[in-house]
């Protein structure tokens, strides 16, 4: 079966994406549709998880919307944050966006290269002794949390924003030869909008880890996993897709 028509479950891209060399070259139509946006927690939801944000010394920072969400919910409850307190971010892009908050200069931030482990290397024996919050979506993975349980450090994760399924019913899945699947919130929303969804002859493509055991427990066979060391992106798995597949 011929792949033309294929839907990716993410935002469109920005310009020069890789995706129009892929049109031009193999003849292909992408279709970029979020399956799922995330939410801040209000502050019922947050306070049922019996957290007290100044019980610890140390917040961890993964992404700008759990950034917004942990300064909103502050004030929402009435929290004043003390200027002792430290920030590790996995990206100096994550850590910049904490000015949008406070006085960057003023506090103690730190950040990694994106894993995991970096975050370790930045608390070295000098941090390992905060009290560490996770902030947390409720489908992100465990990688820092479990990096986290091996180095023996003090730590709880907290959920600070939610992923709710979009509308989806004007979309017709059938029209697709592939789809792209990033998270298991996706997997949810196509269950959620489409609870008879059959897969048929719809080629799937899972990138990332976290997605891949929503999609087996869901019954989806995936045709192609990224990243891969051949293709460490989805746009490339697909590109050697159509090369071997013409």
């Amino acid at each position: 079966m011929t792949v033309r028509n294929i839907l990716i479950s993410q935002q469109p891209p920005k310009a020069n994406s890789p995706y129009a060399d892929i049109t031009a070259k193999y003849g292909v139509s992408f279709d970029f549709v979020p399956f799922f946006s995330i939410e801040p927690l209000s502050s019922r939801e947050f306070r049922a998880q019996r957290i007290n944000i100044l019980d610890y010394t140390a917040i961890v920072f993964s992404a700008r919307s759990t950034i917004d969400a942990f300064f909103h919910l502050c004030n929402e409850l009435r929290v004043k944050i003390p200027e002792t307190m430290k920030y590790f971010c996995t990206t100096e892009a994550v850590a910049m966006y904490l000015q949008k908050h406070i006085v960057y200069r003023k506090r103690k931030i730190f950040y990694g290269d994106g894993s995991a482990s970096s975050l370790i290397t930045q608390i070295g024996t000098k941090h390992k002794g905060e009290k560490f919050i996770i902030a947390t979506s409720d489908s992100t993975g465990n990688d820092i949390t479990r990096v986290f349980e091996d180095n023996g450090l003090d730590f709880k994760s907290a959920i600070f924003v939610k992923s709710v399924s979009r509308d989806l019913k004007d979309t017709d899945l059938s029209s697709y030869d592939m789809i792209v699947l990033y998270n298991p919130s996706d997997v949810k929303s196509l269950y959620e909008n489409f609870p008879g969804f059959s897969q048929g002859d719809i080629r799937f493509v899972s990138y990332g880890k976290s997605v891949v055991k929503a999609m087996n427990e869901a019954g989806l066979k995936i045709e192609i996993s990224a990243p891969t060391a051949e293709a460490p992106s989805v746009a490339k798995a697909i590109e050697l897709y159509l090369e071997n597949n013409r």
